[in-house]
């Protein structure tokens, strides 16, 4: 699969945050055979917690899928630039490949406000913006609207 095919998949793990009144937002983790090896959509609202975002969830599953907390060789797709948390999160697990869609100017981490993976951490991940940003920017702007 190439990468606009894995973010199809993380705007189907968006849409199911949608249904749920969640933002839209959504991760998909492949593996670096191309498994998808952790999925995961918003769920701060369903859950009540603020730390229940798209890639947090991805993460877990994926960690759970390989038995480590690291995630060498994956690559993660979000459909919106991750914040400073999901960004620390990526860190932590040593995902190497970052892709993302549409870019978050509120609290995006990937050089919206400020890019953390260019800080002195040990660890920098490949970053990949624009993948169907319109696409992923379309569905939080359609999500927004029906709330207003």
């Amino acid at each position: 699969m190439d990468r606009e095919e894995y973010m199809r998949l993380a705007l189907a793990e968006a849409a199911k945050a949608a249904g749920t009144g969640d933002v839209p937002v959504g991760c998909v983790i492949a593996d670096g055979a191309g498994r998808v090896i952790g999925a995961g959509h918003n769920r701060r609202e369903a859950e009540k917690n603020a730390v229940r975002h798209a890639e947090i969830e991805a993460i877990e599953a994926a960690c759970a899928a390989v038995g480590s907390w690291r995630l060498d060789g994956c690559t993660l797709y979000v459909t919106l630039e991750p914040c400073p948390m999901c960004a620390g999160a990526i860190l932590n697990a040593r995902i190497p490949t970052v892709v993302y869609g549409a870019k978050e100017p509120l609290t995006g981490s990937c050089g919206s406000v400020l890019n953390l993976f260019e800080e002195r951490y040990g660890f920098h991940p490949a970053i990949y913006g624009g993948v169907l940003a319109e696409e992923c920017a379309a569905l939080l702007t359609e999500f927004f609207q029906d709330k207003r």
